[in-house]
């Protein structure tokens, strides 16, 4: 194939990089952004570079933030003594977004992966128990919010196991069926987990 113009095939290069983008979507945005105005090009240029420039993690709870700390660490209103912990930041807004959740998190920036070579001490769980012992939260509930995978759930056991050690109840999010979901249509695990966790009527 003949390549017509380099600087679009290194942009359809870079774009395909990114998650869930393969080269075909990759050339349409290419291709879309070299129909859009040069102002509105370099406007999407300067709002990505702004981006990487101004966020970062809030050094209480491990969230992405313009601000440190977070909006949510830094609210009065949110309920103190209870953490909901969860593997990454995208997590927070899908939990905010249920609007049930008034207490404070903590984003651990990963899960323990023996085959990735990620154990406890590369993940925020030091931070944890250091919030544990801090007076000033006096925390009473850590609820764990990580994925019903094999890491997810061995890193919940982990955190779990050392836990014991401190005065705090700690809980998991309820996994199983989903509302409006016919169970002819769940797999084996999942319907295990709901009889599992299954709960007083």
């Amino acid at each position: 194939m003949q390549i017509t113009s380099e600087a679009l095939e290194r942009a359809i290069e870079e774009l395909a990089r990114l998650p869930g983008t393969g080269r075909k979507s990759a050339q349409r945005i290419a291709i879309h952004l070299l129909k859009q105005s040069e102002e509105r090009v370099l406007t999407l240029a300067e709002t990505l570079i702004q981006l990487k420039k101004s966020v970062s993690r809030c050094s209480v709870c491990g969230t992405i933030t313009d601000r440190d700390p977070c909006p949510i660490c830094n609210n009065p209103k949110r309920v103190n003594g209870t953490i909901c912990v969860v593997e990454e930041f995208q997590d927070v807004y899908i939990i905010e977004k249920t609007n049930e959740f008034r207490g404070r998190y903590h984003v651990l920036g990963g899960i323990i992966s023996p085959l990735e070579n990620i154990g406890p001490d590369d993940i925020r769980i030091k931070e944890l128990l250091t919030r544990l012992n801090s007076e000033e939260e006096d925390i009473q509930e850590v609820i764990l919010a990580l994925n019903p995978d094999a890491e997810g759930e061995a890193t919940s056991y982990y955190i779990n196991k050392l836990l014991l050690n401190y005065d705090v109840r700690v809980t998991r999010i309820a996994y199983g069926i989903p509302m409006g979901t016919e169970l002819e249509f769940i797999d084996e695990a999942t319907l295990s987990r709901a009889f599992a966790s299954r709960t007083a009527f």
